[in-house]
């Protein structure tokens, strides 16, 4: 799943996607979440025990599809991922690889005052 986070996604175009206004919108994934074992409403014909989470912006909020309902578009090149605490960043390469790089800020032992 980890290599899907942050990619662009396009909604397909269903009755249950446009009663809801989200057909042809365009997301970002968020996550992947097995239902059976999380209360959570899924969008779409749930065959597999697999949801998509794609995060609209212009909305500020997600909702879980099921795998048929979520076009690809990119592999989200340029995406970050930061975690509290922890001195790292990740961005997301063009082939959909992650790589990482270091964040802390080297102090020198003289500058204790800053």
């Amino acid at each position: 799943m980890f290599d899907t986070f942050g990619n662009k996604v396009r909604i397909k175009r269903t009755i249950e996607t446009e009663e809801k206004g989200l057909a042809d919108k365009e997301g970002e994934v968020y996550g992947q979440t097995t239902p059976s074992m999380m209360d959570c409403e899924v969008i779409g014909n749930l065959i597999e025990d697999v949801a998509i989470n794609v995060h609209f912006d212009d909305l500020n909020e997600s909702f879980w599809f099921t795998e048929d309902l979520i076009e690809h578009l990119d592999n989200g090149q340029g995406a970050e991922i930061t975690l509290d605490g922890v001195d790292k960043k990740w961005t997301k390469g063009e082939n959909g690889e992650w790589i990482e790089e270091n964040t802390k800020q080297e102090s020198k032992w003289w500058e204790f005052w800053k």
